[in-house]
């Protein structure tokens, strides 16, 4: 009797369907996570704003929304962030269209001598944005 040696043609089909068919799940994970990264960059600018606002409102103790709280902010767009904007306190971050376009909406909680909490928001698909802004 001879020694089989290396593979046989079905055994190399075998092995090429199941690459085949991670491929085919890896993929789109993949991407969805990649458009999840830039997503979170968005969320990182805005926690600059985020802290400013915080102080803003403990220095003059307000309890509601209000013009003054985008004092001092830095609404400059950097990365995949499209447009940066503070409107009363509440911060939008829109992201550019590597990014999924998403929309994230940041809004303070306030009130008298407690910390600041932040409610976040978004109306994009749930799939591009942290577990956190997904209501």
């Amino acid at each position: 009797m001879r020694n089989q040696k290396g593979f046989t043609l079905i055994e190399l089909m075998i092995v090429i369907a199941i690459i085949g068919i991670l491929a085919a799940i890896a993929l789109p994970a993949y991407q969805d996570y990649t458009v999840r990264a830039r997503v979170t960059e968005g969320l990182s600018l805005a926690s600059g704003l985020k802290a400013t606002i915080s102080e803003n409102a403990a220095n003059v103790n307000a309890t509601a929304l209000a013009t003054g709280l985008c004092a001092g902010t830095n609404q400059t767009e950097a990365g995949h962030v499209a447009t940066l904007t503070c409107t009363s306190g509440a911060i939008t971050v829109v992201m550019d269209t590597t990014a999924a376009s998403a929309q994230i909406t940041l809004t303070p909680t306030l009130a008298a001598d407690t910390p600041v909490e932040w409610l976040c928001s978004s109306s994009t698909d749930h799939a591009y944005v942290p577990a956190e802004c997904r209501n």
